[in-house]
């Protein structure tokens, strides 16, 4: 059974850094594409960033230089999907989701995240002005 943990969210001034991660159990997260999106309240789900099975990496525009996603292996049952966040403002407040797919690469549909398999119950980023 796939599981997908997310923590690491907050409330942060402008200017701030949150690292937000993702615990993925009951899956190979390092032979998939996994993912983070954010939605905000009466805005449409946005792709974040995401990263291929081999370590290549894909990020929205309105993130790029600002956000790093990355992945560890924990334990041969988990892996830790992570977002490094800095340079926040407040136009990031989101609720933060991660996902997991069952392709190797991303795609160049990323963002759409459309038939990704498994998806988090997400985490809170707040930022203030």
């Amino acid at each position: 059974q796939v599981q997908l943990v997310e923590s690491g969210g907050g409330s942060v001034r402008a200017g701030g850094s949150l690292r937000l991660s993702c615990a993925a159990s009951g899956y190979t997260a390092g032979t998939y594409c996994m993912s983070w999106f954010r939605q905000a309240p009466g805005k449409e789900r946005e792709g974040v960033a995401a990263i291929d099975h081999d370590g290549g990496t894909h990020y929205a525009d309105s993130v790029k230089g600002r956000f790093t996603i990355s992945r560890e292996k924990a334990s041969n049952t988990l892996y830790l999907l992570y977002l490094q966040m800095n340079s926040l403002n407040p136009e990031d407040t989101a609720m933060y989701v991660c996902a997991a797919d069952l392709s190797a690469y991303c795609g160049s549909g990323w963002q759409g995240g459309l038939d990704l398999p498994y998806w988090g119950q997400g985490t809170q980023v707040t930022v203030s002005s």
